[in-house]
């Protein structure tokens, strides 16, 4: 079984990058940063944790349609920790980028 998240980018322009995200039980993103403020939108419900570099754990149960938004600069790597199948799609805003070291 894979260990990453499977992200396929369905729309990219000048304005906005739109991906589609789709997970197995206990697989992650990997750690990564948002250079973009972004959208969140669930397909499905399901339950991830967000773990930060400083080693903060953030879990979050996600609800299909119920999107949420997060400013640009979080850095952090995403697990499925619910017991089934999980994707959501985001969508990134270019237009917000933040500068990253």
């Amino acid at each position: 079984m894979t260990t990453t998240a499977r992200p396929s980018v369905q729309h990219e322009d000048e304005q906005v990058r739109v991906t589609r995200w789709d997970f197995e039980p206990d697989t992650r993103t990997g750690r990564h940063v948002h250079e973009h403020d972004y959208v969140v939108v669930p397909v499905v419900d399901g339950r991830i944790s967000a773990f930060a570099p400083d080693g903060t754990v953030t879990e979050s149960q996600l609800r299909a349609g119920e999107s949420y938004a997060r400013p640009a600069g979080g850095e952090h790597d995403v697990v499925n920790t619910g017991g089934t199948w999980l994707a959501f799609v985001e969508i990134e805003l270019k237009g917000t980028s933040k500068a990253v070291a």
